[in-house]
């Protein structure tokens, strides 16, 4: 797949090709396809070569992806094929790149496989957090489960009180002695005596 800009400042004819592949995978049951090398012409002739690395899908697909570069903080799909060529001299970046070599209908693309990683920081990070609230929700419940009542374990019985008599002196013969020296005790039935078990 060639894409032809011609004359470009200096550069005279430049073209940018991309040579594709296809496969058939056992494991999956189709073809699919890959980017297996970009180079850079002008001149008429090539210039720099990058060997590309993870940009593929199903041949029924497209690839997108947001950034296909040879930059190192844009994961570096693109690699110099050799050191003693000219690809060392040259920056190359593809924003919001999509490609489909096979299968195409009606000029349109077809679903694009994303070169988003399932496993980015954000996501681990998320995963991280929600376990580490469910390790804590499956420790509460545990608390909540084994707490024991204190309705279970209180126990209520009637038992008989006694009180001594208490005899008031007759304050109108403060001559007569005390009729009774003897202790006289009162049943009080309706007083309850509690346990607590812990």
């Amino acid at each position: 797949l060639s894409l032809k800009f011609g004359d470009i400042g200096n550069l005279k004819g430049l073209v940018i090709r991309f040579l594709l592949t296809t496969s058939y995978y056992q494991l999956s049951v189709q073809n699919w396809f890959s980017l297996h090398r970009l180079q850079l012409l002008y001149n008429h002739s090539i210039q720099a070569t990058f060997n590309a690395t993870r940009i593929y899908a199903p041949a029924s697909y497209s690839y997108h992806c947001e950034h296909v570069s040879s930059l190192q903080r844009y994961d570096a799909l693109l690699i110099p094929s050799s050191a003693n060529d000219l690809s060392k001299l040259w920056e190359v970046t593809f924003i919001d790149f999509q490609i489909q070599g096979f299968n195409i209908q009606e000029g349109h693309f077809a679903y694009a496989k994303d070169c988003a990683s399932f496993f980015s920081p954000a996501i681990l990070m998320g995963m991280v957090m929600s376990l580490i609230l469910l390790l804590v929700l499956a420790y509460a419940l545990h608390m909540l489960m084994h707490l024991k009542s204190l309705d279970r374990h209180y126990e209520c019985k009637a038992a008989p009180a006694y009180f001594a008599q208490m005899k008031d002196n007759d304050m109108g013969d403060e001559k007569e002695p005390l009729r009774s020296s003897g202790s006289e005790s009162y049943e009080f039935r309706n007083q309850q005596h509690c346990k607590i078990y812990i």
